[in-house]
């Protein structure tokens, strides 16, 4: 997978755009697949994170962020949350892209500080877009951080692992993460 740089354009190759579609789907399967409601913000839990911070650690910061934001976004859509789907789109848009950026070294330190980053964005746009736009109380959408850092530990605890193991299973994982990782000197052909 590699992306080449025309004209002050970065273009994607195919397997690139493929690879960011089949993630989107994964996402919005493990974003439906368990849903628990939050009766109080309207909101529910889910298994997404596991979905985003794979994306990201294995296949870099643009998958990260096409596949936690139209991933999740598509199953809110789907799912029957449309309200929450413009914030979904964002919140966990902006997580994969962080997770994918900051872990892109493949140094575990980096996979951490790079999960911990982009879960505590998504938690914090969840609160202020939920108390500000969706819910408009600001007590109210305090109920849903205690319950989206639950949902981000799982993408960690869950996510990490499962990177690694695929990497271990399947070592050209590296490269293909490498393609489709986000750097100006990654960009250059």
């Amino acid at each position: 997978m590699h992306r080449t740089r025309k004209a002050g354009r970065v273009s994607l190759s195919a397997g690139t755009v493929a690879l960011a579609a089949v993630m989107i789907a994964v996402t919005a399967v493990f974003t439906l697949l368990i849903r628990v409601p939050i009766p109080a913000t309207q909101g529910y839990f889910n298994f997404s994170d596991v979905a985003i911070t794979f994306a990201g650690l294995a296949f870099g910061p643009w998958v990260g962020l096409v596949a936690g934001g139209l991933g999740t976004a598509l199953a809110d859509v789907v799912g029957g949350y449309a309200q929450w789907a413009a914030l979904s789109f964002l919140a966990h848009g902006i997580e994969g892209l962080i997770i994918g950026y900051l872990g892109r070294r493949r140094a575990f330190p980096a996979i951490i500080l790079g999960w911990l980053l982009g879960s505590l964005v998504m938690v914090a746009f969840y609160y202020v877009g939920g108390a500000a736009i969706l819910i408009g109380d600001w007590g109210v959408a305090l109920a849903e951080v205690p319950v989206n850092l639950i949902q981000a530990a799982a993408g960690a605890l869950v996510g990490i692992p499962l990177f690694y193991a695929v990497r271990r299973a399947f070592p050209p994982l590296d490269r293909l993460g490498r393609g489709a990782a986000w750097s100006e000197e990654e960009t250059h052909s």
